[in-house]
């Protein structure tokens, strides 16, 4: 642990302190250090966020008090008479395999733990942390086990640093996606339909196929071609693929497909049943599609695309917004090509994930990228030989290197057929989001048997690599939510263009006004609502323009025209208008 670590753990003692006193009944769980601050998990602990102030205060007093850590090695046998009635230590106590165990003593309390710790509270300024939300969480991370209380805090080296992680927080939570998405009447998500299954409105829907007509173009112009892969996939074909064995954990169970509901619900006798699998990924169904026809040497490289939907098992509590979710659209492509075309093809990637995010508005040069190997001691958790995983590690490294990128290597972190290469951007606000995927498959042309006529007229296995640039459609549109705060660039923007009339005799005009801005994505505000309040609406769906018509407009052949952020630029005419957006490509 670093020193900012250290205190922040201590910290977490504190807080136990703190609520021991006030709450004399509550049971211990855990209190580690977390990255910004710590946690301390309680049972029997029924307290509201306005609970946490005079916490708060009371931790502040202790912190001043200079009080001393004291760490003390005990026999279990003293451990458990310490913490006879802490059942939540016990249960420690038991799975800690040496015969003596570790304590800290502060005052009067003493808490199990190996630290370390400060010394005394001195060390920390008792105005560098903050509590700051209540939540729940099971014993163990389990949901079998019982639901805990945990305060969370935050706690950085001063005052000065605490301030300025407060400002990140609150603008982070102005550009939270799952807010703003309802503000800009984007998308919601229902238990009816299914927590982590997103519903997408009018404007959501657009936003999301502007993106993917700009993704078609792109491939089209970078030499992809286009395929369609059904959602479900007979269980043989993921057996076949490794995902049923090396998958399961992410995947959902069976369909029985033999029989439709209403017979099913008369319990009818099934005469034949086969099992089908929400498929969590898309590669199968390309590797069949290439086992359709004969190949040559000559027809690679072969790249072929897919926004195709995928749905993968997540736990309730897991689930957020767009950036996780059950049901999710990857954009997807799989290149199958000859070994000697490998490294160029992985070059082409990098260079296609890296016009990406610089086409969306993404400083590529804050890009980082971890190279995720297998691990070396669990190669029973990974398909393949050991010839392919070490030629497939050492061509990505190289590749890596020669492209010049920002890349740590991970162990342990592959996907089960292949390494890969993972990508992650930096919004505005400097948080790193996980996007782009590029890996290295020589598991599936092995297991479903791809070959190709080679040059000398004999059999030989093709290479695969899968690639993802925005990772999901999902995940992609929340970051960008988050990144422009719903502020989109003119030519990302659902509705570019708000017009209002001010009132009822000015909507054959407003509408007009429309015909001749079809060009744009404009609409008319033409519902029997206030002026005032059809621009504040326009002004909390982020719509780049907001166009009013009156009398005025009406007799000069005008619109008046405000910009996004409240600027009046004035009265002019549409043609006006168009070359002034134009001019600003």
């Amino acid at each position: 642990m670093n020193q900012e670590e250290i205190k922040r753990h201590s910290l977490s003692h504190i807080l136990a302190i703190a609520i021991k006193e006030k709450y004399p009944n509550v049971k211990l769980g855990i209190g580690p250090a977390i990255e910004n601050g710590f946690y301390y998990d309680f049972d029997n602990l029924n307290i509201t966020h306005e609970d946490l102030k005079e916490i708060e205060k009371r931790m502040k007093h202790l912190v001043r008090q200079n009080l001393a850590f004291e760490k003390q090695e005990i026999s279990k046998k003293e451990a458990k008479e310490i913490f006879e009635n802490e059942p939540y230590k016990l249960e420690l106590i038991e799975e800690i395999p040496d015969e003596n165990v570790f304590v800290y003593k502060t005052g009067d309390f003493i808490d199990l733990c190996a630290g370390p710790h400060v010394n005394s509270t001195n060390e920390i300024d008792p105005d560098s942390f903050k509590l700051d939300k209540i939540a729940g969480a099971y014993w163990k991370g389990d949901e079998k086990n019982p639901m805990l209380t945990r305060i969370y805090g935050l706690a950085f080296e001063n005052k000065v640093k605490l301030k300025e992680y407060l400002k990140f927080l609150e603008e982070a939570k102005k550009r939270d996606h799952r807010i703003l998405g309802k503000d800009m009447d984007l998308f919601h998500t229902e238990e009816d339909v299914g927590i982590g299954l997103i519903l997408w409105h009018p404007k959501g829907a657009l936003l999301f196929r502007l993106i993917e007509d700009f993704w078609v173009k792109k491939h089209l112009e970078n030499g992809y071609d286009l395929v369609r892969t059904p959602h479900i996939g007979n269980r043989r074909l993921w057996e076949k693929s490794g995902h049923w064995g090396f998958y399961q954990s992410s995947m959902y169970p069976p369909l029985e497909i033999g029989q439709s509901l209403e017979e099913s619900e008369r319990q009818e006798k099934v005469e034949e049943s086969e099992q089908f699998l929400l498929k969590p990924m898309n590669c199968p169904f390309h590797v069949c599609i290439y086992n359709a026809s004969p190949h040559s040497y000559r027809d690679f490289p072969l790249k072929w695309a897919e926004t195709g939907t995928v749905y993968r098992f997540e736990k309730k509590g897991e689930l957020s917004g767009l950036t996780r979710v059950r049901g999710f659209t990857q954009d997807d492509a799989h290149i199958i090509c000859r070994k000697d075309q490998v490294e160029d093809e992985l070059k082409r990637v990098i260079d296609f994930i890296l016009f990406i995010y610089k086409s969306f508005g993404f400083n590529v040069d804050s890009v980082k990228v971890y190279l995720s190997l297998r691990d070396p001691l669990k190669k029973e958790d990974y398909a393949g030989t050991d010839e392919g995983w070490d030629f497939a590690e050492s061509i990505l490294r190289k590749v890596a290197q020669e492209k010049n990128l920002n890349f740590v290597e991970e162990k342990g972190e592959a996907a089960f057929y292949g390494p890969k290469l993972d990508f992650k951007i930096k919004d505005v606000l400097g948080r790193e989001w996980q996007c782009s995927t590029l890996q290295f498959d020589f598991n599936l042309p092995h297991r479903f048997g791809m070959t190709f006529i080679n040059e000398k007229g004999e059999k030989e296995e093709p290479y695969m690599l899968h690639r993802a640039l925005f990772g999901s459609f999902e995940r992609f549109i929340g970051l960008l939510i988050e990144h422009y705060a719903g502020n989109f660039p003119f030519w990302l923007s659902p509705i570019q263009a708000s017009i209002i009339p001010v009132s009822e005799k000015h909507r054959e005009y407003a509408h007009k006004v429309k015909e001749e801005l079809r060009e744009f994505r404009v609409e008319v505000k033409d519902e029997n609502e206030t002026v005032s309040k059809k621009i504040r609406e326009a002004a909390t769906q982020k719509i780049p323009y907001i166009i009013t018509v009156g009398d005025k407009e009406v007799e000069n052949n005008t619109i008046s025209l405000r910009k996004r952020g409240n600027e009046d630029l004035g009265e002019m005419s549409v043609s006006e208008f168009i070359n002034l957006e134009k001019n600003n490509k």
